[in-house]
């Protein structure tokens, strides 16, 4: 379980740099350059990110569970999941629907979180996903205060909705029917 909160420290503690302290962030990138800050971000996220899921790994061959959600939730969880894939696609292409959602990452991140919580009741569950949906909500409450930093992606072109609707529904199909057993060990249907 330790492994785990360290990692979830590292990698949110990260990427709440600009949350927190966005002009010692920018004072940073100021001093050392654009390429060594992010060099320095990407690294650092990197080593919280494989602490988080070796610690979650762990904590879940040995769970503390904390409550049994009922079968309608896991339903309920699925559905919530729909348009997470097409948030994560929209954020990096750029139309209507990265307008209408207005920071769709942290959207998809937000439902993300919230369906794994309502489907998982194990402490680790509890803790990783609560902590990411923890984050989400404080950075979207402090973009309200401060100016969101652009996100690189496609150039805006009318077929980007398209793409993230149509692709982001093609991958939650395959990650439900194959690749969240694959990847995280635990078969949807």
């Amino acid at each position: 379980m330790l492994l785990l909160i360290v990692g979830l420290v590292v990698f949110l503690g990260v990427h709440s740099v600009s949350i927190v302290a966005p002009a010692w962030r920018d004072a940073q990138v100021a001093r050392r350059g654009e390429g060594a800050w992010k060099g320095l971000y990407s690294v650092l996220s990197l080593v919280g990110f494989v602490l988080l899921v070796v610690g979650y790994g762990q904590a879940r061959l040995d769970p503390v569970v904390l409550y049994v959600p009922p079968v309608a939730l896991r339903h309920l969880a699925l559905l919530l999941m729909l348009p997470v894939f097409v948030l994560l696609l929209a954020a990096y292409l750029p139309g209507r629907l990265q307008a209408a959602a207005r920071h769709p990452m942290l959207a998809a991140t937000k439902l993300w979180a919230t369906a794994h919580l309502l489907a998982n009741g194990t402490l680790a569950d509890v803790l990783l996903f609560g902590a990411f949906l923890a984050w989400a909500v404080a950075d979207r409450i402090s973009l309200k205060r401060r100016v969101a930093r652009p996100v690189p992606g496609a150039p805006r072109r009318p077929v980007n909705d398209a793409v993230a609707l149509v692709g982001g529904l093609l991958l939650y199909g395959l990650f439900v029917a194959w690749g969240h057993r694959w990847l995280i060990g635990v078969a949807l249907v």
